[in-house]
């Protein structure tokens, strides 16, 4: 392809660390996409003429074809895969295929393969999360009045719904759903056409090109088109995002499995066992899906370095941009697809969870809250009561709603037994109907409010 300028063949080792063929078969479909579409237009613009321009597009498909079925034979020899196909293509219509290189560079058709790959994988990722989003709300409903412990430095904290913490998720899957999208318009420009860098000499139609790969627009600026990985490096961004709040859903999952809490099963489907240990239902699913966040935001570190000192325009360094983005498109996929399995079958315990929600302390804050509305104390001091009612109760040895109301009233004589009517679990969040809050009945709008969206 460059031997022209060469007196000698590469080294083997030049061969070795210079091909990527080993990997960057996976643009394939897009390699292709893109050359049919610059074809096309090369004819239209009346660069090539039609005859060739049919030749090359059936050409095409029949590369395409070969490699679907698994039949073609990739060469390392040929470098990458816009050489390995050209050269079959070649093999298959004759000359006619080293016109279809003509206003083009390797610089930026790799560019737009990458693009039409990553572009295609935020959709994958948006699917997926919409699904798991669809399972977490069937959970949400099941236990939109299921009592459970809310906490916060996983100490119980104030009794929540079932249905209100699966809602929590439900909200940052949806903002990764945003950022995946964001990233998606933002990479949706064409770089075929910039060339090698300064653009093109030929009367190319950019705009065609752009729009039969469904692209919005052209590139701005050859340079930056060919020089680009923001794109990547911004689908990897999101997607670290994403794998962190899976990442803390799985670790729940494991939390709720244990036999400490056992708030909830996993199916066997999702669990494995011990190859010692008959007894052991291990959550390995959910301690690999918690794993990959590594991985995914390993590979964004890799990338940023990378690019991070190159000058302008392409570097053959540009070449180690895809196998992290490869990598991690990869472990997002598969931890996307166990989390929605596991959330879909996923069993709470009500009595378990309910119970829970009752030790702990957990209407403490429903005390003050009635010390002020009842009472007209000011917050702060109803906090200090409260404090000093639980530390009675717990030298007692009882919760809040089993402290007798001599006990309470030693503390503040104005106090009635209408106070033990907030200091039910179910009685406490039902009383949470503030935008946002964990009463049953917001949880349901929520959730019309999620199918809605979906």
């Amino acid at each position: 392809m460059w031997g022209g300028r060469f007196a000698m063949g590469p080294d083997a080792v030049m061969t070795a660390i210079n091909a990527s063929i080993g990997f960057d078969r996976r643009l394939a479909r897009e390699d292709i996409a893109g050359s049919r579409a610059h074809a096309a237009m090369l004819a239209a613009q009346g660069i090539i003429g039609p005859d060739d321009a049919v030749a090359i597009d059936a050409g095409l498909a029949q590369v395409l074809a070969e490699i679907e079925s698994g039949t073609f034979a990739f060469s390392t020899a040929l470098e990458d895969i816009h050489m390995n196909v050209e050269a079959r293509l070649r093999e298959i219509v004759g000359p006619a295929a080293g016109r279809l290189h003509t206003a083009r560079s390797r610089n930026d058709q790799v560019a737009t393969d990458f693009r039409l790959w990553v572009r295609a994988r935020c959709d994958d990722a948006d699917a997926a999360l919409a699904r798991l989003i669809d399972a977490l709300l069937d959970q949400a409903e099941r236990g939109a009045d299921m009592v459970m412990p809310g906490f916060t430095h996983l100490q119980v904290a104030q009794p929540v719904t079932w249905g209100h913490h699966m809602l929590a998720y439900v909200e940052m899957f949806a903002r990764d759903r945003g950022r995946f999208a964001d990233a998606r318009a933002r990479m949706n420009e064409c770089p075929l056409g910039a060339a090698a860098l300064a653009g093109t000499s030929f009367p190319l139609n950019r705009e065609a090109t752009a729009a039969a790969l469904g692209f919005d627009r052209p590139t701005a600026n050859s340079i930056d088109s060919v020089s680009d990985r923001d794109f990547a490096m911004e689908f990897l961004a999101a997607a670290s995002i994403c794998a962190a709040h899976l990442s803390r859903l799985a670790e729940e999952l494991v939390l709720w499995s244990t036999a400490q809490f056992r708030f909830a099963r996993l199916s066997d489907r999702f669990s494995t066992g011990s190859s010692i240990m008959p007894q052991k239902r291990n959550p390995d699913a959910a301690e690999l899906v918690r794993a990959k966040v590594g991985r995914i935001l390993g590979a964004q570190v890799a990338l940023t370095v990378v690019m991070k000192g190159l000058p302008l325009a392409y570097s053959k360094d540009m070449q180690e941009d895809k196998e992290p983005v490869f990598d991690a498109a990869d472990a997002l996929g598969l931890a996307l697809s166990a989390m929605e399995g596991m959330i879909r079958d996923l069993e709470p315990d009500g009595d378990r969870l309910r119970a829970a929600a009752a030790a702990g302390f957990s209407t403490a804050t429903d005390l003050a809250d009635w010390l002020v509305r009842a009472l007209g104390m000011p917050f702060r001091d109803a906090h200090h009561v409260t404090g000093a009612a639980v530390a009675r109760a717990e030298a007692l040895g009882v919760d809040l709603p089993e402290l007798p109301l001599a006990e309470l009233r030693g503390l503040d004589p104005r106090i009635t037994a209408e106070v033990y009517a907030v200091l039910g679990v179910e009685n406490s969040v039902r009383s949470r109907t503030s935008i946002g809050g964990t009463a049953p009945d917001r949880v349901r709008a929520a959730i019309a409010r999620w199918r809605g969206r979906l």
